[in-house]
């Protein structure tokens, strides 16, 4: 298991980051701003103009820590990766499984997604009282969830995932206290280009959770293109949307919600672009990846290994167990589902 450490979001534009013996430098118009060692660093993301030497390219492969690449506001362009590592066999049986075989991890991570979106709507009930289009949706989801634990069909599942995820959409809008409720208006779930600051939001987070699951799971071994739920296709980390998927609601939509209740994150901190894009500025990025960060070393107890953990290690146990189960150290996948 990897020691959970700090990662490191650079969206400072213009900055140059290189290489010092063992630590990590970043310079801006030859002056510099932050030095650091690096085995205080898991992973670095870089939004935007930001220069890598080729030194500290190497240096991360050889030292594994994960370093990616943004968009200034936040859409993914790739990750640099080192020599491969992990053990041959163990990927041949993930492509057997995810080519022959993948109906019983589908199901799993399926079933985790919808289970975790029902219990956050269940969550706000008691938190915040109940009415009657999130009761409705609520009943929904548990209806959809027998009817994926009983279905013998991929794409029966495939279908179910997709009308579950227009469920729980259809109410989020609902978790929106009544103070920013109408600064923050939502119409449902859209992407490629975001239209709303909480599409924004949600696309943005997703973005970041996805890429660091696509790190954990090449940690253990695993290819992060090859999926189960998720189809193969060019440049996209299939297997890494796949486990994103038992996050999505407890994790990230947890998270946005929290920060536009509490205000950390106002409409100044948003731009919409001629094209209609809405995308989050640079003060509200720093915002953000501050109290994600800060979010990651919360514990909680894992529901399957009974044990406190940092919610920063959940991709890596999570990757980790999943390996496990295609070895066949365990009978089955066991997923991240909260209640």
């Amino acid at each position: 298991m990897k020691k959970l450490q700090n990662s490191l979001y650079i969206t400072r534009q213009k900055t140059y980051v290189h290489k010092d013996r063992e630590t990590l430098v970043i310079s801006q118009d030859k002056e510099k701003l932050l030095q650091l060692p690096v085995h205080a660093i898991q992973h670095i993301s870089c939004f935007g103009n930001v220069l890598i030497s080729p030194f500290l390219m190497g240096f991360c492969s050889e030292k594994d820590v994960g370093l990616s690449f943004f968009t200034e506001f936040g859409r993914f362009l790739g990750r640099f990766q080192g020599r491969q590592s992990g053990n041959i066999l163990l990927r041949r049986e993930q492509y057997r499984r995810t080519e022959h075989n993948p109906i019983e991890v589908v199901r799993i991570i399926v079933a985790a997604k919808v289970g975790n979106a029902r219990s956050v709507l269940q969550r706000h009930v008691r938190n915040h009282g109940s009415s009657d289009p999130v009761a409705t949706a609520i009943q929904k989801l548990g209806q959809r969830l027998e009817l994926i634990q009983y279905s013998s069909s991929l794409d029966k599942i495939r279908g179910l995932e997709g009308d579950s995820a227009a469920v729980y959409f259809a109410v989020f809008d609902r978790m929106l206290l009544p103070a920013v409720e109408k600064e923050f208006s939502f119409d449902g779930r859209n992407r490629r280009p975001p239209t709303d600051p909480v599409n924004a939001l949600l696309s943005f987070c997703y973005s970041i959770l996805g890429n660091e699951i696509s790190s954990a799971l090449q940690g253990v071994g695993l290819d992060p293109q090859a999926g189960f739920l998720h189809c193969d296709r060019p440049g996209r980390d299939s297997l890494a949307q796949d486990i994103l998927e038992e996050f999505r609601a407890w994790w990230v939509d947890r998270f946005v919600l929290s920060l536009i209740n509490r205000k950390q994150l106002t409409l100044i901190d948003f731009e919409k672009q001629a094209s209609g894009a809405v995308l989050l500025k640079e003060k509200g990025r720093k915002t953000l990846l501050a109290a994600w960060q800060t979010k990651k070393q919360d514990e909680i107890v894992h529901p399957y290994l009974k044990e406190k953990v940092a919610m920063g290690l959940l991709p890596h146990i999570q990757s980790l167990l999943l390996a496990r189960y295609l070895r066949g150290d365990l009978e089955c996948y066991p997923p991240f589902i909260q209640r």
